[in-house]
């Protein structure tokens, strides 16, 4: 009887699914994990959305951004700025030599036109209520008609000074034109206003004036309450020819007079110190300058100062220059002396 040999045989093993159980720290971490993925995603995305805008807003002002100056641009830069301070140098070289007469001069259509040059110009201040003093002068020192002339070729030219009137082609102005067509002896300042209270800007305009219509060694202002004794002035002058920069006159300085309503007064006291006391100047009844400074006033007119004075505007003027001061006493009108050139009227 075949015994039956048991087979031994590896008991199959099954596999049995279980209920998955997930614990509350995996599923707290997972959905942490998320939201951090989510959180950073949206930050990405942001920042990428404002590199984009500040990348278009750099684009935008790119133009308005000056540009970084190179070696060349700076170089161009400085050559700009030498350049500029050799055309101020220039300026100012070119009005020193203005200042000093070294200019072709502006002459007007008239005598001077053919290139004359005249020892000195002479003008006699007057104004519109002068005209009786005006035929007293022509009747004594001061040539007229053809002596006028004959004076004019021996290189004196003498003329009466007088401005507008303030109301522009009245019978004031209309009465100096009719006399100046009879006797052809006036200076007219067509730019300036003739008032007392102007004087001072008189002088101004008629060193102006008369350098630009007349090309001469002197210029003299004189006013219209003195004689003069001309061949003894064109004397004094001829002597002194070769002088540059001359400033000519009787010279004296006073007190400022610093009381409103008096005679003399100065407006502008307070700028001449404690002492109260005016600078060395001519006196304003005769003073000569040479044709540089003369020169110098017309060039410098508009930004030059005047006091209530004219010596004393003329004075201050002179300060400021290389001026040769000449004190004569012969242009002492109200002296004693007996070889003056003037005298009071």
């Amino acid at each position: 009887m075949e015994s039956s040999i048991p087979l031994s045989t590896k008991p199959e093993r099954r596999w049995r699914s279980k209920p998955l159980q997930i614990s509350k720290p995996s599923l707290f971490l997972a959905f942490f994990s998320c939201f951090a993925w989510l959180y950073v995603a949206g930050r990405l995305w942001q920042d990428a959305e404002n590199r984009t805008l500040l990348s278009n807003l750099l684009q935008r002002n790119v133009a308005q951004v000056p540009k970084l100056l190179t070696v060349e641009d700076k170089l161009v830069v400085l050559g700009c700025k030498d350049l500029e301070r050799r055309i101020v140098e220039a300026e100012m070289e070119l009005t020193l030599a203005k200042s000093q007469g070294y200019i072709k001069s502006r002459l007007s259509q008239n005598e001077s036109s053919s290139g004359k040059k005249f020892l000195a110009v002479i003008g006699i201040y007057t104004g519109f209520g002068s005209h009786l003093k005006r035929k007293v002068f022509r009747g004594s020192w001061m040539p007229r008609g053809d002596a006028l002339k004959k004076l004019e070729e021996r290189g004196v030219v003498i003329r009466f000074v007088i401005g507008r009137s303030a109301n522009r082609g009245d019978s004031l102005d209309r009465n100096i034109n009719g006399e100046n067509r009879s006797t052809k002896d006036f200076l007219i300042l067509e730019g300036h206003e003739e008032a007392q209270e102007e004087l001072p800007k008189k002088v101004k305009s008629f060193f102006s004036t008369a350098v630009q219509t007349w090309d001469a060694e002197f210029y003299v202002k004189a006013d219209n309450n003195i004689n003069l004794d001309l061949e003894g002035l064109i004397e004094l002058l001829e002597h002194r020819r070769s002088q540059a920069s001359a400033y000519i006159g009787c010279m004296k300085s006073g007190e400022v007079v610093t009381e409103e309503g008096s005679p003399w007064y100065e407006p502008e006291w307070w700028k001449f110190g404690d002492e109260k006391s005016y600078f060395r100047h001519a006196a304003g009844s005769l003073l000569i300058l040479s044709k540089n400074l003369a020169r110098y006033i017309d060039i410098n007119s508009a930004s030059l100062k005047t006091y209530a004075h004219d010596d004393t505007s003329v004075g201050s003027w002179m300060m400021g220059l290389q001026a040769t001061y000449i004190d004569d006493n012969r242009l002492c009108c109200s002296s004693i002396k007996q070889d003056k050139v003037c005298s009071q009227a």
